[in-house]
């Protein structure tokens, strides 16, 4: 590699080499926190610190009502996570922290879509919620509502199905995701 300053060219490999600890996949991470104020925000802030970017973050409430599940998602290809995942488990209200592996994963995203659509064009968005299983969950004269679940890349897709109709109004939840089996949460 350059020394710094100079103008001597670097090559994927040596790029390449100089980023080791790149996963080059998206990262999962299932937390279980003490249900409390301010902790959603201790953790946030703890990745927000280092310049992480989280593509998602849902949390919500266990079969225990003191605890809640944190998911979030972010792309470790960007930043290793590994310094993130211990500095986490140092704060007082982390419970349990899992970084999920897509192959042994359901994760499933809820979205809702406000589309400009009448007459003929209803019917087109109709048949397109049918093919995605989407569920229409309110109609005026003028728009339609669908509701779609699935994989962050099903919704994906039903957006560039829908989006020629008129997009008024998108709403994503986010990813949430348990591991497959009977394994331990």
């Amino acid at each position: 590699m350059g020394e710094p300053g100079t103008k001597e060219l670097l090559s994927l490999e040596d790029l390449e080499a100089t980023s080791r600890h790149r996963t080059g996949r998206k990262h999962t991470l299932s937390i279980l926190v003490e249900n409390k104020p301010g902790v959603l925000t201790r953790i946030a802030g703890l990745f927000a610190r280092r310049g992480f970017n989280l593509d998602t973050l849902t949390v919500g409430p266990t079969d225990d009502e003191r605890i809640s599940r944190i998911t979030l998602t972010l792309d470790g290809a960007l930043h290793p996570i590994d310094q993130v995942t211990k500095q986490l488990h140092k704060l007082v209200n982390v419970l349990k922290i899992r970084d999920l592996e897509p192959s042994e994963t359901v994760a499933r995203e809820l979205a809702m879509f406000k589309l400009a659509a009448d007459g003929t064009a209803r019917a087109e968005v109709m048949q397109i919620c049918e093919i995605f299983r989407g569920k229409v969950v309110d109609v005026t004269k003028k728009s339609i509502t669908v509701e779609v679940t699935g994989t962050t890349d099903k919704i994906a897709a039903f957006e560039r199905m829908v989006r020629p109709f008129g997009l008024v109004e998108m709403m994503r939840t986010g990813e949430i995701a348990i591991s497959r089996g009977r394994g331990e949460t």
